[in-house]
């Protein structure tokens, strides 16, 4: 499941980005969802500690795998998106940090992290139309449902403590409207077919960032 809120329409090739994740939402994430729920809404969840821990681990390994990519730039169009302000790796390690010195022990990533990571390292090299799909919706989605979820697990099982996971240096819908910008602007170069392959990948980032999401009730 991945929830993306962005609202703002830009005029762009983003608007149509957000059209196509939004029709993959289900009607209990979005008044734009077209899915039926399937399980227990995210609402009604139940995490653990353990669960959350892992979900975090995992998430650290996607961005720090998006962030080298995006520093290697084996495309030049990568090299856009460095240092927006939306990186979240360095944050999530402070976070880890802090479970460790509550007592906790710090898992390993497991299967949804590193296979969301080697295929998101592998279609960085070939295919930069889809690897942006999945930088669009795994950094967007956070800022929004992710933001939803953080909040409520807080409320759970952390005493309402906010991790720094969700928390951003700077005014965040301007760090957003940058983002939306440059996008836009990569992509007034693609053709039309290299576009609809951008937004073809979206299913397979929901599919990743889902599988991560729910190992919070692991």
């Amino acid at each position: 499941m991945v929830v993306t809120g962005d609202k703002r329409c830009t005029g762009g090739f983003v608007d149509e980005m957000r059209s196509v994740a939004m029709k993959l939402h289900s009607k209990d994430q979005s008044k734009e969802g077209e899915k039926e729920t399937e399980g227990k809404p995210w609402r009604k969840w139940d995490p653990t500690i353990d669960g959350y821990l892992k979900f975090l681990v995992d998430s650290k390994l996607v961005y720090d795998t998006l962030d080298n990519i995006l520093n290697k730039a084996d495309f030049p169009e990568y090299a856009e998106f460095r240092n927006t302000g939306l990186e979240r790796a360095g944050n999530l390690a402070k976070d880890l940090d802090w479970f460790k010195e509550q007592g906790h022990k710090i898992p390993e990533p497991l299967a949804p992290g590193i296979e969301y990571s080697i295929y998101v390292e592998e279609l960085s090299k070939k295919d930069p139309q889809a690897f942006i799909c999945h930088f669009y919706n795994t950094y967007f989605a956070h800022t929004a449902g992710g933001r939803m979820i953080g909040k409520k697990v807080a409320a759970k099982i952390l005493n309402g403590k906010e991790l720094e996971f969700y928390k951003w240096d700077g005014d965040l819908p301007l760090l957003l409207q940058n983002v939306r910008e440059k996008l836009n602007k990569v992509a007034e170069n693609w053709t039309r077919d290299e576009k609809n392959h951008c937004l073809q990948e979206t299913e397979k980032s929901f599919k990743f960032n889902g599988d991560i999401l729910h190992l919070i009730l692991a």
